[in-house]
């Protein structure tokens, strides 16, 4: 990953119809109008901004759900894109996956799960498979910064390899990896509460399973 780009304050004189054309641009993606001049220049020079960097890899991720089935994909935000999902359980409720993505190097991101219920039981529900989902990543990674609040699931995503060509992943690649762990965590979710005794052993098992299939596509983890 190249070092974040440094910013300094520059002025420019430009001519009033551009800076008009350039604010109304700036409004329709989400941004200011610093930024969008910034990201201009830089393709105009062939130089790889963060912001770049982040459309690339939230084009990847999207492109994966826009294939896979039973999925909604509301419009995405500058730096970050929302997914919804029904659970099968009483009355059908929407999960939503929240990706924010970084913009330095100390993350990749932050996934973000929550599902909006009043129902106990659900509740509940939720809080032990996420315990399930943590236990599995720390056999498999170690500790992983996460949290949970109620029905709410946070997990910062960090470039995880048993090598160095984890260092070396492009943004198709990263992507790809980024839209196969929501995919796998939403599979394992999905399969916990379809399970008849969602606490055995087996249940555990298949979780475990399904994990080991994501780690090992490419003995890159995020």
């Amino acid at each position: 990953e190249a070092p974040p780009m440094k910013k300094n304050v520059y002025s420019l004189v430009l001519s009033e119809d551009v800076v008009h054309e350039i604010d109304k641009m700036a409004y329709r993606q989400g941004t200011n109008r610093s930024n969008l001049v910034n990201q201009i220049l830089a393709e105009y020079a062939s130089l790889i901004t963060p912001e770049r960097r982040i459309s690339h890899l939230l084009s990847e991720v999207r492109r994966h759900f826009e294939e896979a089935a039973g999925f909604q994909l509301p419009a995405a935000t500058a730096g970050g894109m929302t997914l919804r999902t029904a659970l099968q359980y009483k009355y059908n409720p929407t999960v939503r996956y929240s990706l924010e993505l970084s913009r330095d190097n100390q993350s990749v991101g932050t996934l973000r799960v929550s599902l909006r219920t009043q129902n106990s039981r659900l509740i509940m529900a939720m809080v032990n498979f996420y315990g399930l989902w943590d236990t599995v990543e720390t056999a498999f990674l170690g500790r992983q910064q996460s949290m949970v609040d109620g029905e709410r699931y946070l997990r910062v995503l960090v470039l995880q390899s048993t090598g160095p060509q984890g260092l070396l992943l492009g943004s198709e690649a990263l992507g790809e990896l980024i839209a196969d762990y929501i995919a796998t965590f939403d599979a394992a979710l999905k399969f916990y509460f379809s399970a008849p005794e969602p606490q055995s052993p087996a249940v555990r098992q298949q979780v475990e399973r399904l994990y080991r299939e994501y780690y090992e596509r490419r003995n890159i983890a995020v």
